[in-house]
């Protein structure tokens, strides 16, 4: 390749949860930054037809190698591709961390504390669900006291919520409508633009055609290219290439079958738990701590499915529209931090599928179980995980179709997994039966690949630092779920775009100070 002239300010690996915000708020500080996205750019309202078969573009469906005693999914579970990510197909379901589940080592002399405090990420909450037009209960039930509320009502709540809600009333379980980056109104950013309401169709874990789900590619994309931001799609990153003294000077690309350079002075990788230690193995960097790849976590997310007479339609509305974290440290536990409860809605191909595997059940079976699908009514956990050294990523022999390695996920569930699994599928089993449900039964699964280049004080256990720099790297930073040094036992969209925002704060306070 020729050598190219052109050196921008900022190069971002993936336009994602991780990626999007701190690319609109380098933008907005008038850095010439270009993000590098490795799947197209959609038009929602073109693109994401209400049919879920035809929406299996979204999904990062290279192969991925599972091991391990209870090998993770992938394709439509962890992983996203397209400009805006995950998002394009995340439920939207964006609760706020609790103080303690940052502090997890020192609460339960186990797993690993976080370099930052609650105090330190909630600003950002703050202003995103101020950005994005979150749904929820004003004032929220858990958690410290807020400046401000949600700024929109809550989602109406489906047929699975109103069952749960009901039950755990019975049972003095506390529930809540759940936050959603959802619009329950027609609502207006500034920079962004009006944005429609949501009209509870239901395929939120699929793209969203009138932009109410607040996806990065109707939020932070168009307010960085709104600023100068440059978004190149269909790039895919090979190399990252430096200088003599260890310093980032440029990546290379695959685009449309051409190789191609772009040369930067800082380089922010935040393309997931999965790619993004994968590509620092590739290119055997950032390795002297012997962590990345390191810590794997994945949520406990076990479903418990039940059956009723009322009429359910378990695909209409939002999925997840009432959370109960009255489970947050349970009072009985035996485990190491908890969880928080939720109803879903689901797609019906994508629990089909779930019968199939949970239940064994093929053909006529199958086809007779899915004549009931209306009545169908689902409950979940969200759980934290620990790190444990069977869980790793690797760099496997087998080579993938642009002839890299793939990736090797191992993941087994230890004792701390499998206690929490147990005592939530008790919990759930006594609110179902309080609900009336007949033929109940649970799905055991994982969700959110997280932790693999942790954060941390030093470089001796961490990959990067509290500002999401690299500790081998001087200009280098990540910033993505791969940072967690814990699951967290809240979904982590929300608390990535916090860690975005923040990371690009702290970088350009930095850059100012130089400066003076």
């Amino acid at each position: 390749m020729p050598e190219p002239t052109d050196v921008v300010d900022c190069v971002v690996i993936g336009t994602g949860a991780g990626g999007a915000p701190l690319l609109a708020r380098l933008a907005l500080a008038g850095l010439r930054v270009v993000a590098l996205e490795a799947g197209p750019r959609h038009e929602p309202r073109r693109d994401f037809a209400t049919d879920e078969q035809a929406q299996a573009f979204l999904f990062w469906n290279d192969e991925r190698l599972s091991a391990g005693k209870h090998p993770l999914s992938f394709g439509n579970n962890n992983s996203g591709t397209g400009v805006g990510g995950s998002t394009l197909h995340y439920t939207a379901y964006t609760p706020r961390v609790q103080p303690d589940d940052l502090r997890l080592r020192t609460e339960f002399g186990r797993g690993q504390d976080w370099p930052l405090s609650y105090d330190d990420l909630a600003p950002y909450y703050d202003e995103l669900e101020w950005l994005l037009g979150v749904s929820g209960p004003s004032p929220y039930p858990w958690g410290p006291e807020r400046q401000r509320g949600y700024p929109l009502p809550p989602l109406p709540l489906n047929g699975a919520a109103q069952l749960m809600q009901r039950a755990c009333e019975k049972l003095g379980i506390r529930t809540s409508p759940a936050a959603n980056a959802a619009l329950s109104a027609r609502y207006y950013q500034e920079g962004i633009g009006w944005r429609e309401a949501c009209t509870n169709r239901g395929f939120c874990q699929a793209g969203c055609s009138n932009g109410a789900k607040a996806s990065m590619d109707v939020t932070f994309i168009p307010l960085a290219e709104a600023h100068g931001a440059e978004v190149r799609a269909d790039c895919f990153v090979t190399e990252i290439e430096r200088d003599a003294q260890g310093r980032v000077t440029g990546v290379v690309y695959q685009q449309h079958g051409q190789e191609q350079r772009q040369r930067c002075r800082t380089l922010f990788l935040c393309a997931g738990a999965v790619e993004t230690p994968r590509l620092l193995l590739l290119n055997e960097l950032a390795l002297s701590s012997g962590h990345v790849g390191r810590n794997l976590m994945a949520h406990p997310g076990l479903q418990l499915w039940g059956t009723f007479d009322e009429l359910v339609r378990p695909n209409k509305g939002i999925p997840g529209g009432l959370i109960s974290e009255d489970t947050h440290r349970p009072r009985d536990a035996d485990f190491a931090g908890g969880y928080l409860l939720q109803s879903i809605g689901v797609m019906p191909v994508t629990f089909a599928s779930q019968v199939a595997r949970g239940r064994g059940l093929w053909g006529p079976q199958l086809r007779e179980y899915m004549s009931q699908y209306n009545h169908v009514a689902g409950i979940n956990i969200l759980g934290d995980c620990l790190p444990h050294a069977d869980n790793y990523l690797e760099l496997s022999d087998e080579k993938d179709a642009r002839g890299l390695p793939k990736p090797r996920i191992y993941f087994t569930n230890q004792e701390n997994e499998l206690r929490m699994n147990a005592h939530a599928e008790r919990v759930m089993r006594r609110i179902w039966d309080a609900a009336g449900a007949r033929d109940v039964w649970a799905f055991p699964r994982s969700a959110h690949v997280i932790g693999t280049c942790r954060m941390g004080l030093s470089g001796d256990d961490a990959v990067v630092d509290a500002d999401g720099r690299c500790f081998d790297v001087p200009n280098l930073y990540i910033c993505d779920n791969s940072v967690f040094p814990s699951a967290l036992s809240v979904n982590p969209a929300l608390t990535i775009m916090a860690l975005s925002l923040r990371t690009a704060d702290r970088f350009l306070e930095k850059q100012r100070r130089r400066d003076l």
